[in-house]
């Protein structure tokens, strides 16, 4: 076990405060290792250190800068066995998604880093003679990046690496649940070549580093994930010093099943939607809505696989599914569980699991629910291993139900039929839409994000990761040698 400071102007300092917290796994309770308890000085600490390292930093080329972001793409390849074991140790997900977290964070720096000999503008023709148009891509300068627990390395470097190459300086703020994920990211750049200044990194609560973090008008812009009632108040904090908030938030994510689907096909996407991560994710798939044509047969066919899931220790390559990522988090989808006995049909799961490692970790059974459309369990976000079955009686009322909640992240429909597929394109308001495939796994180079109260209308990755960490500077080049006017001189 390690003690850790916080990582201020390229070196390990300690807090101004004495108080620490534990991280610890939640497959057995262990402790990994202990961070401070920051306080807004130690923050403010953070800024300086930002801030004296922009300029230098944003006249750094950006191929230059993308090659650091290479340089620690390839050295995070070289440990991902051992990356991907910390991060299914330290958030409770199985090995095989462990060393996926880490996979795609080592394919967005990869893919980010060539963004570098791109961060492409626009040239167009001026309206006067003699005279050239175009816009330029500028960093916003200091940024303050917040991310949550449930992907520890691949949200942390979604930002981290859209935020550098654009030639802005972090403030960082780790989730509490996993900040050694995260540290061992930090060790990685420094390693790679970041300088001093540019990356920071402070530990803390939210009330304490976030709040700071966000309050602080030297921090021009807030890049944060989590959950709604957390960006509502970020937002509205920010608002005051009117900087840019991007938020990525919850989600009530749909797969649609119709009758000429590939049932098999659809039962492995809908296992993996709603349970991998122990449905931990913004994307999980939380509803299943099922035509009524093949309604009895598919849950069937889905009891009968859950049935045989193994829930255990996540190291072991055999376990289908590991522990939430603590107990408070165990508690809250427990709560929402007996809500759903009393609002609807209860198929299979519904318990605590007990007994050996089941006792020093929150262990949950994969957990299915026949409901109606409009209950709690259907529409509110429960984020673990609970799943809703819809039915539904045309591809219509699919669609409506699909998009009848709060959130808009993403969307599968399972069906052979090309023109329902364009047409659900079309209906499904969501960010993401997948055919014929679960609602997760995105890909590094598209952009992510949602509608209604998913965010504030900002998308992560792909060209949009470029957009939410520059500003667009438009140019004016006269070189007719004497002063032109606009609109004016047109007669």
């Amino acid at each position: 076990m390690k003690d850790y400071g916080l990582y201020i102007n390229g070196e390990w300092v300690d807090s101004e405060s004495s108080r620490r917290f534990e991280t610890r796994s939640p497959i057995d309770g262990r402790v990994l290792a202990t961070f401070p308890l920051a306080t807004p000085g130690d923050v403010e600490r953070a800024i300086d250190a930002a801030e004296a390292a922009f300029p230098a930093w944003k006249r750094t080329p950006a191929p230059r800068r993308g090659e650091i972001l290479l340089r620690a793409a390839q050295i995070m390849r070289a440990r991902k066995q051992e990356l991907g074991e910390l991060v299914t140790t330290e958030m409770g997900k199985v090995i095989a998604e462990g060393k996926g977290d880490v996979q795609e964070s080592i394919d967005f720096l990869e893919y980010i880093a060539g963004e570098g000999r791109r961060m492409l503008g626009e040239t167009t023709p001026s309206e006067l003679p003699n005279k050239f148009c175009m816009t330029v891509r500028q960093p916003i300068g200091v940024v303050g990046c917040i991310t949550p627990w449930n992907f520890p390395t691949a949200i942390p470097i979604w930002k981290i690496g859209a935020a550098l190459i654009t030639g802005n300086t972090i403030v960082f703020k780790p989730a509490s649940l996993t900040p050694l994920c995260v540290a061992r990211l930090v060790e990685i750049f420094e390693e790679a070549g970041l300088p001093p200044g540019v990356l920071n990194f402070v530990t803390g609560s939210g009330s304490a580093v976030g709040n700071a973090i966000v309050e602080s008008p030297r921090v021009q812009a807030i890049s944060f994930t989590g959950g709604v009632p957390a960006g509502r108040e970020i937002y509205q904090k920010a608002a005051k010093f009117l900087k840019s908030v991007e938020l990525e938030l919850g989600g009530k994510n749909p797969q649609i099943v119709m009758p000429d689907a590939n049932l098999d096909l659809a039962l492995e996407g809908v296992l993996f939607g709603a349970f991998g991560t122990a449905g931990q994710r913004c994307t999980a798939t939380s509803r299943l809505i099922l035509h009524q044509d093949i309604y009895d047969k598919f849950l069937g066919m889905l009891v009968d696989r859950v049935e045989k899931f193994k829930v255990g220790n996540p190291l072991d390559p055999e376990t289908d599914m590991g522990p939430v990522v603590d107990q408070a988090a165990g508690e809250g989808i427990m709560s929402y569980i007996e809500i759903g006995k009393g609002e609807a049909k209860l198929r299979f799961g519904g318990e605590r699991l007990t007994g050996g490692l089941y006792d020093q970790g929150f262990y949950i059974q994969p957990t299915i629910f026949e409901t109606e459309h409009g209950t709690r369990i259907s529409c509110e976000e429960i984020f673990g291993p609970v799943l809703s079955v819809i039915k539904v009686g045309s591809y219509e009322e699919a669609i409506e139900v699909a998009n009848d909640v709060e959130y808009g992240l993403s969307s599968s429909i399972y069906t052979r039929d090309v023109n329902l597929a364009f047409r659900a394109i079309d209906d499904l308001v969501t960010g993401i839409t997948y055919i014929n495939a679960p609602t997760i796994g995105a890909e590094v180079h598209l952009p992510f994000g949602g509608t209604k109260n998913t965010g504030n209308g900002g998308r992560e990755a792909g060209t949009a990761a470029i957009d939410e960490f520059t500003e667009i500077k438009t140019v004016f080049v006269d070189y007719s040698n004497r002063l032109q006017k606009a609109q004016i001189e047109h007669d």
